[in-house]
């Protein structure tokens, strides 16, 4: 059993807290039963993993945990990255918040049989609180990287200023919805670049948008129910 603060596993773990560490490593943190569990589930087999009392006292896990309530376990394990396609995907630009990269990729594992493809300014998927939001689906379907101009497939922006709803639009597969950070929105590289614009309607009294992550939830549902004849 792990004694020491200053064991090499535990170092590893809180330097898998940083960005730097997992990109210089490779490797990320899932904390928690239900996420490592997740894992083995999905066919991952973890560089190492801790359980508290068992393989570490159960102080030291907690000392180097992300969660403010400390963990019973925790695995470090390899990134893993998808390729961009399928009938229906999305793409990010400039979703900065882990949280909601997270959840995104929980949502598009449900709803879509393609990848969440991150483009420039995204956070970091593999993040701790990324990987937290995802439930475990970034085991189950992990992301992908690529640039705009790479995608393949009829292109759908999302944009609150857009003349037509996106029940309004052709989606015809295979389909990638695009959708930018809060606060930006996508660049005009991308809505000047996307083959169509479309928009969420939403009631004159409510809110002027919505945030990203729930957005992307309502867009992938409604493209999901029409492509398969529902609605």
């Amino acid at each position: 059993m792990i004694t020491s603060p200053h064991n090499e596993k535990l170092k590893q773990i809180r330097r898998l807290a940083e960005r730097r560490g997992r990109e210089r490593s490779g490797l990320f943190a899932a904390e928690g039963e239900d996420l490592v569990d997740a894992a083995a589930a999905a066919g991952w087999e973890s560089e190492f993993t801790l359980v508290a009392g068992r393989d570490v006292e159960s102080h030291l896990l907690d000392a180097v945990s992300s969660l403010g309530s400390g963990t019973r376990v925790v695995g470090v394990y390899a990134k893993r990255w998808s390729q961009a396609g399928g009938d229906l995907s999305i793409y990010l630009e400039g979703v900065a918040d882990p949280g909601n990269v997270g959840a995104i990729v929980r949502s598009a594992h449900a709803l879509c049989d393609g990848p969440v493809v991150l483009g420039p300014g995204c956070a970091d998927p593999f993040s701790p609180k990324a990987v937290r939001a995802s439930m475990g689906s970034i085991f189950a379907r992990p992301p992908a990287q690529g640039d705009f101009e790479t995608l393949a497939g009829r292109t759908l922006a999302l944009d609150v200023r857009a003349p037509d709803a996106i029940s309004q639009s052709s989606l015809e597969p295979p389909l990638v919805l695009c959708l930018g950070g809060e606060r930006e929105g996508l660049s005009r590289n991308v809505l000047e670049g996307a083959q169509a614009r479309a928009r969420i309607p939403l009631r004159g009294d409510g809110p002027e948008s919505l945030g990203v992550a729930a957005a992307a939830a309502i867009a992938l549902a409604s493209s999901a129910n029409r492509m398969a004849g529902d609605g």
